[in-house]
């Protein structure tokens, strides 16, 4: 995925650590993001940006910046950055300097992948991601997995985050605010995530009632 375009791998990082909706990924700037040097950090999810025709945009451009799902204009949801996802977007920053605004994920190639001159205005397009993730399933699966369901889309990695945070033991009130859900919402559609922990929890309850 890398190597195929290497200004995208901490966009995809960004979904599966903290289970990132693409359009939030898209609306990420440099300072929304809290990147220690080692650690976990903090990623202050501002907005999302959405893709649409001209048509279907208030401001008649193909993208538009909207508050969060379910937020109201200029709510911020703190998201935890694994150390992983902090190592990954430090790496990122370097080598790629963020567009206007300090968008961290934008246009910077043309036409036949002819490199744009900065400043980059311009978020990510969603083709471009697409394609990219296409081309990464074919490298890493076999020729079945390619063929099936298994990671059919960019947003399947948010749905191994939530289902990562469940299955570690994190409350869903919890998993719930971090993925900007409410927890009806989140229970019904992750139900089989936690289904089958009955030994768990009963080992952790008596675990409680010995001390």
């Amino acid at each position: 995925m890398a190597r195929a375009r290497p200004a995208l791998e901490a966009f995809f990082a960004c979904i599966y650590f903290a289970a990132m909706r693409p359009s939030e990924v898209r609306h990420l700037r440099v300072q929304d993001c809290v990147l220690p040097e080692s650690g976990w950090g903090t990623l202050l999810l501002a907005g999302s940006t959405q893709e649409a025709g001209r048509g279907w945009t208030d401001s008649g451009e193909g993208n538009e910046d909207r508050a969060l799902k379910h937020r109201a204009m200029r709510q911020v949801r703190p998201v935890p950055a694994t150390p992983e996802l902090v190592a990954i977007l430090r790496r990122h920053v370097d080598a790629f300097p963020p567009g206007t605004g300090g968008r961290l994920f934008v246009t910077r190639t043309g036409r036949a992948g002819v490199p744009l001159v900065a400043p980059y205005s311009k978020p990510i397009s969603m083709g471009i991601v697409y394609r990219t993730w296409s081309a990464a399933r074919r490298e890493a699966l076999t020729e079945t997995e390619a063929a099936s369901p298994l990671a059919r889309r960019p947003y399947d990695l948010r749905h191994a985050a939530v289902s990562l945070w469940l299955n570690a033991g994190v409350p869903a009130t919890q998993v719930a605010e971090w993925a900007g859900h409410s927890v009806n919402v989140l229970l019904r559609a992750y139900a089989s995530c936690v289904a089958g922990q009955e030994d768990l929890a009963m080992s952790r309850i008596e675990s409680i009632l010995r001390q």
